[in-house]
């Protein structure tokens, strides 16, 4: 093992430098700065090369953490990317944007011991970001073509991943998608201050360097059938994620300032993108001198604090129905919110949104007490008596989740089942659903998840559309032989 390893004991936990909250609660862009290569390799270098590594185990794309970290603590950082880029499609994104400290770094083993985990997604992302500059991501060259073709419905991580996957193998690809621009989620769910556009920009034009054809603005069920696109391609696979928000189930749910996530989240990324944007120019959509109820806990909710905070709220409220220690959303979220000005109401949940002349004025809500635990396991919450209060409020945003959108009606196609809760069903061992040789990845199978999960899946269903596509030659021509 390299001597320069196993540094954890003399060498601390040093973060890449996080903006203060003053200098970043007014613009959109990241709030780390990069690594220098010096400290990058310092970092790595307190990696202590478990037998077991317990990060590797915890990533769901299993990427192998140890190794591209003992590359970068070696200077072999060209060697790392690739070790990187063998198990991860985008994982400079993924540095950015998974929750490390519920994945890979929250079990890490030195962690545990109380020496601070090595800071794995900033190396990731770090290593990446240098390959991208020194022109070490190629596009993508198959050694040899193939006449079969894929359709992806949904341009979003789980459509990209697959396509990419496809493309290695020589498949010619196609990624349809609703949306002016290729991300899905990634571009118009996640603010810029989390991942900054051009960084997903630059991944989907590299898909199109490497032979993937995208064709935007394209409503499947509408614009094209689902059935012309399975007759058009040797096989389909359905990546469209979730976008169906749950709603406020309160009196005064419907009054005039409150909207769902989604829709605040996506026109303030537009408006970053300098798009036309009524709905934030003329004041409905844009939190500039409002007070602004956010419910829910997860990372979306987090997202719309912190994006309520850049437009220069007069004050942005946090309503979750449990405590800190179980909400869904990443810790790390909830500390950079709260350094921003975020105020956040624990174990409190709305009962109804009160207004004046139609358009909200406060929430009524009631403080809660975790009691016995639900199906779940988790301690179900519960009103505690006569402890309603009220919060000012301007906007409200629903950060309550989604559900998915009803595909067999929207594709007009009976055959292809969902489950209970409206998810495509899926055999997990080939991600194929019910119809042959229709696959389906990411959120509209699992629920709303995680864009690492829906890199996951997606290479994963490339692999079985690889194996499906390879069966059907096979077969064919043994046909054709007799």
């Amino acid at each position: 093992m390299s001597t320069r390893m196993l540094k954890f004991v003399s060498t601390e936990q040093a973060p890449p430098e996080k903006r203060s909250a003053s200098d970043r609660s007014d613009d959109f862009h990241e709030i780390y700065r990069e690594f220098i290569a010096e400290k990058a390799e310092e970092q790595a270098s307190r990696c202590s090369q478990c037998g077991v590594p317990f990060c590797q185990q915890h990533c769901p794309l299993g990427n192998n953490i140890p190794d591209w970290l003992m590359l970068t603590a070696n200077d072999r950082l060209e060697e790392a990317y690739e070790v990187s880029a063998a198990t991860n499609s985008m994982p400079e994104i993924c540095g950015r944007i998974c929750p490390q400290d519920r994945l890979c770094e929250g079990s890490c083993v030195i962690e545990q011991s109380g020496h601070g985990t090595v800071t794995i997604g900033s190396i990731e992302k770090y290593i990446t970001d240098t390959a991208w500059k020194n022109g070490w991501v190629k596009p993508i060259k198959p050694p040899h073509e193939r006449e079969q073709s894929v359709g992806i419905i949904g341009a979003g991580p789980g459509g990209m991943a697959a396509a990419e996957q496809l493309r290695r193998k020589g498949y010619q690809v196609t990624i349809y998608d609703r949306y002016d621009r290729v991300g899905g989620l990634l571009v118009y769910g996640i603010p810029g201050f989390k991942l900054e556009k051009d960084v997903v920009e630059r991944r989907a034009k590299h898909l199109e360097d490497s032979g993937v054809k995208f064709v935007l603005n394209c409503n499947v069920g509408k614009d094209i059938s689902f059935q012309d696109l399975r007759a058009k391609h040797d096989s389909v696979l359905i990546a469209t994620g979730v976008y169906k928000a749950k709603g406020l189930s309160v009196p005064g749910a419907g009054a005039k300032g409150v909207f769902p996530a989604l829709e605040y989240l996506t026109t303030s990324n537009r408006q970053s993108f300098g798009d036309a944007v009524p709905a934030f120019d003329d004041g409905t959509l844009n939190a500039a001198g409002k007070n602004v109820v956010v419910i829910g806990g997860g990372d979306t909710a987090m997202d719309c604090l912190r994006t309520a905070i850049r437009q220069g709220a007069k004050s942005v409220t946090c309503l979750y129905r449990r405590n800190r220690e179980n909400m869904p959303g990443s810790q790390r979220e909830v500390a950079n919110a709260e350094e921003e000005g975020v105020k956040f109401e624990w174990l409190a949940a709305p009962k109804a949104v009160s207004d004046v002349g139609g358009s909200v004025s406060s929430v009524k809500a009631v403080r809660m007490r975790l009691g016995l635990p639900d199906a779940s396991g988790r301690q179900a919450p519960e009103e505690i008596p006569e402890s309603d209060f009220d919060i000012e409020a301007d906007m409200v945003i629903q950060a309550l989740g989604f559900d998915p959108e009803d595909l067999p009606i929207l594709f007009d196609e009976n055959q292809l089942t969902v489950n209970r809760w409206g998810a495509v069903r899926v055999d997990y061992s080939t991600m194929m659903t019910s119809m042959d040789g229709v696959f389906a990845v990411g959120d509209i199978v699992r629920g709303a998840s995680l864009v690492v999960w829906a890199v996951k899946e997606g290479r994963d269903a490339a692999a079985s559309i690889h194996d499906f596509l390879q069966a059907r030659a096979k077969s064919a021509a043994g046909v054709a032989a007799e």
